[in-house]
């Protein structure tokens, strides 16, 4: 009876596979002699059934077994090759020839009562053995598919292997174990599920069998329940073996807890969601594919944006396509509270109170979880962490609630919603893509953020340069205005000196509109104002009307004019603010020259300024780290530090070199190369 049991079991097993197989529209050789491998096992279960009387002598067992055989050898022939057109095809190859020689003898002898049974055993040992070198020559030769074929390798490879020591022990003995034909249709049902898995990988079957994740679910938890039982088995068969009895008390307990652990690993909810993650994950297909849909983000995130308000309705567009939701809205958390910043058809049946968003600002500190309105209506005891459920179960009209972090601090969520029957239930599977494209999608927000700060750093930095250099020159005026207070009591009565006053004023005051002009208009206009200039007069003009305050007075060493297209006022700035340092860097009794020369370098022309000092010098090491530095001085209050840095960027700007050689207690020289061009 209880062999029987096993066959009936193995028997409706095998035939609601074929079922199943029948419902397949894609039509091959393989899913053909995979029907009728399935079938035969199936008629060869039921003939095991001893209730039916179908196997009255042992020859008919030998036959069914080799009938049952010769099938999957002709199958696992198929397999060798995924490109078979037709049946003729295959069993005409000399493999599948060599291989069916074995099982057609096997079936001819075993209908043959005049055959000794201890060859029969011997044959059907060899079958199993060729069974098992097979397989593994399909695996071989799988390659990359090998991942799909070895779930079909492990159930017929066990199976063979159990073939193989039932007939090898019956070749020992001569007859054939009982207990190994009991145990055969249970073996046969508990591999059955390594066969539904390979037909689901190997897509060139033509078999779309699909299993419900609840019933692996619930299969895999009885699986647990059969591992546990059989290890409290094999526990009661130690003890047997070792001698000794288990008390009647012992039992008792052990069976009580052990009733107590395996009803509270069903009843878990844990326990269950984490076995139902781990099927999900390792055993079916992604819900998405992963590398259409991050091509597609990618495509929608990378066009063009030129505002803040673009790019949120860019992101929010980018996240519901991801997901293929039709509205949402996107809300960012600024200082005073919640701001919606962009909306897709977020019209009416889909309201939300924004006064109310901030009751989740509390929860997602405590949690970055993606909140599911349906899922929180139905198991309110998940969100624990969330006040005033109330309004999100009752009148909220979003699915979806994502919230978005910048640097593990809430910046924002979007709120995303569909029709019901396009509305997607919220498992790890969606949980953990919607975070990957809400960090995408954050990044791109963030990134647009940062280059707009940036951008708007850079404008004031610009602005605020242009205001040192502005007030760099006002100094400059001031100290002209000064050096005419200072000798307007003694030289009031001059006319020379009135004259030169007038004309230093006029100077002064159109030095002061352009600078006014700079602030206004934010920019240079450097390029309208480049004009055919003699180097030679703005020296000599810049020494005897600014430099003449301080002591030792400047000498120009330049006979000839030297044209070129400069701009004279700024070129006379950037000569003052050199010369000037030189004397403040030079004793009274030492010297400032400065020379000017017309040299050819490497074929250009190039107007060569020198300015030669006396003073105290400079060492390498500043020159190369400070001098050039912005608002780096060694004058302290009296200077700015940009006089320097200045001349260097403006000589740079026209295409110029500036050098400097200087020794410390020698003094220095900056040498200025400017080009001449036609």
């Amino acid at each position: 009876m209880f062999s029987d049991l096993g066959y009936a079991i193995a028997a409706l097993g095998y035939f609601a596979l074929l079922l199943l197989l029948f419902t397949g529209r894609k039509s091959g050789i393989a899913k053909y002699l995979l029907v009728a491998a399935t079938l035969t096992t199936c008629l060869w279960a039921v003939s095991n059934i001893s209730l039916l009387g179908w196997q009255s002598h042992i020859s008919h067992f030998f036959t069914a077994d080799a009938v049952r055989q010769w099938v999957w050898v002709l199958f696992l022939a198929s397999c060798l090759r995924s490109d078979f057109s037709s049946f003729k095809e295959i069993v005409v190859r000399p493999i599948t020839l060599s291989l069916l020689v074995l099982p057609t003898i096997a079936i001819i002898t075993g209908a043959s009562s005049t055959v000794p049974y201890l060859w029969q055993y011997s044959l059907h040992t060899l079958i199993a053995l060729q069974m098992l070198i097979v397989l593994e020559l399909v695996y071989r030769q799988a390659g990359e598919q090998k991942w799909a074929y070895k779930p079909l390798v492990l159930y017929l490879g066990a199976l063979s292997l159990f073939d193989f020591v039932t007939y090898a022990n019956a070749t020992m003995i001569n007859q054939i174990g009982e207990n190994y034909v009991y145990a055969r249709g249970y073996i046969y049902v508990a591999l059955l599920p390594f066969l539904i898995l390979a037909i689901r990988r190997i897509s060139y079957w033509g078999v779309a069998i699909f299993v419900s994740r609840d019933v692996v679910l619930h299969s895999t938890l009885l699986l647990v329940a059969g591992g546990y039982l059989f290890l409290m088995a094999l526990v009661g068969y130690l003890v047997k073996f070792l001698g000794g009895s288990w008390s009647y008390p012992v039992q008792f307990v052990l069976v009580g807890i052990s009733l107590i652990l395996l009803v509270s690993l069903f009843l878990s909810h844990n326990f269950r969601t984490k076995i139902k993650v781990f099927i999900t994950k390792h055993f079916y297909a992604n819900q998405f594919d992963y590398r259409v849909e991050w091509v597609k983000l990618t495509e929608v995130l990378s066009e063009q944006q030129v505002s803040l308000n673009e790019v949120y309705q860019t992101s929010l567009n980018g996240m519901l396509q991801a997901v293929e939701y039709e509205s949402g809205v996107l809300l960012k958390l600024n200082k005073n509270g919640w701001q919606q910043v962009a909306k897709i058809n977020a019209g009416t049946g889909r309201e939300y109170e924004l006064v109310k968003m901030g009751l989740l600002q509390s929860f997602f500190d405590q949690k970055a979880w993606i909140i599911d309105i349906g899922e929180l209506r139905v198991k309110p005891h998940q969100y624990e962490e969330l006040s005033d459920k109330s309004y999100f179960m009752d009148t909220f009209d979003y699915q979806l609630i994502v919230p978005i972090f910048r640097q593990e601090k809430l910046w924002g969520m979007a709120l995303l919603d569909a029709e019901s029957e396009h509305v997607k239930p919220l498992n790890w599977e969606l949980r953990d893509y919607i975070n990957a494209v809400t960090a995408q999608v954050s990044n791109y927000i963030f990134q647009f953020e940062g280059a707009q700060a940036l951008a708007e750093n850079a404008q004031f930095a610009a602005f605020s340069r242009m205001s040192a250099f502005v007030l760099h020159d006002l100094k400059n005026v001031m100290a002209q205005i000064d050096l005419i207070l200072a000798n307007a009591k003694q030289h009031k009565s001059n006319p020379e000196f009135i004259d030169d006053t007038f004309e230093t004023l006029e100077y002064t005051k159109s030095r002061m509109d352009n600078m006014l002009k700079q602030l206004t208009e934010k920019k240079t206009t450097q390029g309208q104002r480049q004009l055919q200039t003699d180097i030679a007069r703005i020296l000599h003009s810049v020494v005897e009307q600014r430099c003449q305050s301080f002591l030792p007075l400047p000498i120009v060493d330049c006979k000839s004019s030297l044209l070129v297209q400069i701009d004279a006022e700024k070129f006379a700035n950037v000569m003052y603010h050199l010369i000037s340092n030189a004397q403040q860097a030079t004793k009274d009794d030492g010297s400032v020259v400065i020379n000017a020369s017309m040299t050819n370098m490497n074929g250009h022309h190039y107007i060569v300024v020198k300015i030669i000092d006396t003073g105290e010098g400079m060492s390498a090491e500043f020159i190369d780290t400070r001098l050039f530095k912005p608002f780096d001085t060694t004058k302290g209050n009296a200077g700015m530090g940009i006089g320097a840095y200045d001349a260097k960027n403006y000589i740079e700007e026209t295409g110029g070199i500036i050098a400097v050689e200087s020794e410390i207690g020698q003094g220095t020289v900056f040498t200025l190369s400017i080009p001449v061009t036609d």
